[in-house]
Parts: structure tokens; C-alpha cells; sequence
């Protein structure tokens, strides 16, 4: 077993989206050490003005999002019909496919925000399929306490802890991936075994953690060298998502919220959307069987 180590540390920059969101995000596109994942964003706030907003009616094709809530009360709403309350410890998944439309508006006017989204990458062969939607809440997620006072929460794959493996039901139409959120309180230690061919990547959302004599401390992610084991140590009081998954070796381009292969593939989706068909491909959708 070869264990894993920090190859690069990426700071998350401030930044905005939807009706004036405000969020801190880490961009992977570019970055074959990012596949499958394309994107990283983080939610938080206190303040309303920051949140109320919310992410009005948009379209995608080309990805998968993942969304999960520490804090707060979205809800989702999309052009197959789908209505989903995304509420405090709960994830929901949409595969976008060929075309979807749709919204996150807040159900709140004040209190606390926390939460992250995650686009992940699809092969060439999921882009051109039919959109589905996933919702998993909070009482549905896989929740163990894996060290002294840690908890790990498994919001989709599979990960083998101490010996013991762990895996959830969670639904996705490409690529293996696992996404798991990790707390721990000081001095903690946890060891993980994952697929030496998946590419690694861990956020730290909360305090400060070491792996191998390397930190990397909140609002950083941290990039990992190949392997199969990675041990995780927490400096403080500390949340990290995890994330893992078998990448992708095609051509990205990316042109707002679509992703495919190529430039043509781009202006194919940009003249779909603006044509009227994501509307006639989401009736197909709501009828196709999840």
C-alpha cells in the first residue's frame, strides 16, 4: 500500500453567482488533476444580502452537480418537474445530460448559510443522455463515527476507513466518484482507502488539517500525489470534504454552465438553449425511469 501526499495546496477565491450569491469558489477545469471534478463552491454567510438572491431559472448540459447543505434551506425546483427541499445536512444530484433548466432559490430571509456545490464532469457518452434528479436527505445519508469524537459522513461511492468499508446508494450516470465530509476534533487521526487510480482532492471548510507533515488549513484544497491510502490528521477542530473519483481523459470546454468536448458542441448547446429545445428535451426526461 503506497500512501498519498500534498502535491499542491489552491486557495478558494471570493466570488459571486446566480442573483448576487456570494461564494467562494476553486475552478478545475483546466486541471487533469481536478477529473472528474470541474468546480468547487462554497456557500456561507450570515447575512441575507449575501444569499436572498438565490440561483433564479439557468440552464445546463455536460455535468453533473452535487449539492450539499450544512446550514440553511434551498429549495429546487427544475423543467422536469422536480421539487426538492435541500435542508440542513441533506445533498441532492442532477445529472444535467443533454439539457436541464433549473433553480435554487432560498426558503430563508435570515440566519445562517452553509453549503457547498460541486460540478463533476461527464464522459462524452452521459452528455447527450437524458437529465435525472436525485434527492438524498439528511436521515438518508450514511453517518459513522470513525475516530474518538470524528464523524464521517458518506454523501456518495465508497471508501474503506480503518479496515471497514462504507458505501451509499446515491445514483450518478458517469464516472465512479466518492464525496465524503470528515470532522474531527483535535489530535484526531483517520486513515482512508481509495482506488489508486482516482484522483484526490480534500477541502477544508473548518480549522486546520495535516496530512504527512504538509497543512493545509480552511478555504484551502489540497491536491494529492498517487496512491492508495491517505492519512488525515486534524491540528484543531476541523471539516474537510473529500473527494475521489476515476477521471475522465477528454477534451474540456467549458462555456458558462455547459461543458461537452468541443467548440461545436458549445454552440450546439448555446443555439438548443435559446431555440426552446432544453424545455422539449425535459418532458422527455420526466418520463425516462431514474
Amino acid at each position: 500500500m503506497k500512501t498519498r501526499h500534498i502535491t499542491k495546496l489552491i486557495n478558494a477565491h471570493p466570488a459571486s453567482d446566480g442573483a448576487g450569491v456570494k461564494i467562494h469558489r476553486i475552478p478545475g477545469f483546466n486541471d487533469t488533476a481536478f477529473s472528474p471534478f470541474l468546480m468547487i463552491d462554497e456557500f456561507k454567510s450570515t447575512h441575507r444580502d449575501d444569499y436572498i438572491g438565490g440561483f433564479p431559472p439557468h440552464p445546463h448540459r455536460g455535468i453533473e452537480t452535487l449539492t450539499y447543505m450544512l446550514e440553511g434551506h434551498f429549495q429546487h425546483r427544475d423543467s422536469m418537474g422536480n421539487v426538492g427541499e435541500l435542508k440542513a445536512g441533506g445533498a441532492q444530484w442532477m445529472a444535467a445530460g443533454r439539457g436541464v433548466i433549473h433553480s435554487e432559490m432560498p426558503m430563508m430571509d435570515r440566519g445562517a448559510l452553509h453549503g457547498f456545490q460541486i460540478w463533476i464532469n461527464q464522459p462524452a457518452r452521459n452528455k447527450k443522455q437524458p437529465a435525472h434528479y436525485f434527492e438524498l436527505p439528511s436521515d438518508q445519508i450514511v453517518e459513522r463515527t470513525v475516530t474518538q469524537q470524528g464523524t464521517m459522513r458518506l454523501l456518495t461511492g465508497s471508501v474503506t476507513i480503518a479496515g471497514e468499508q462504507y458505501q451509499t446508494g446515491l445514483r450518478q450516470s458517469g464516472v465512479e466518484a466518492t464525496v465524503l465530509d470528515w470532522n474531527g476534533a483535535k489530535d484526531e487521526l483517520i486513515t482512508l482507502t481509495l482506488p489508486n487510480e482516482f484522483n484526490v482532492l480534500l477541502y477544508v471548510y473548518q480549522g486546520e488539517i495535516s496530512i504527512d507533515g504538509k497543512s493545509a488549513k480552511v478555504g484551502q484544497l489540497a491536491q494529492f500525489s498517487v496512491g492508495d491510502v491517505i492519512q488525515i490528521e486534524s491540528n484543531m477542530i476541523s471539516g474537510a470534504l473529500l473527494l475521489a473519483g476515476q477521471p475522465i481523459n477528454e477534451p474540456i470546454v467549458h462555456h458558462g454552465p455547459f461543458v461537452m468536448n468541443s467548440l461545436d458542441e458549445i454552440e450546439q448547446a448555446v443555439n438548443d438553449y435559446q431555440t426552446g429545445k432544453f424545455e422539449q428535451y425535459a418532458v422527455t426526461s420526466a418520463k425516462e425511469p431514474t
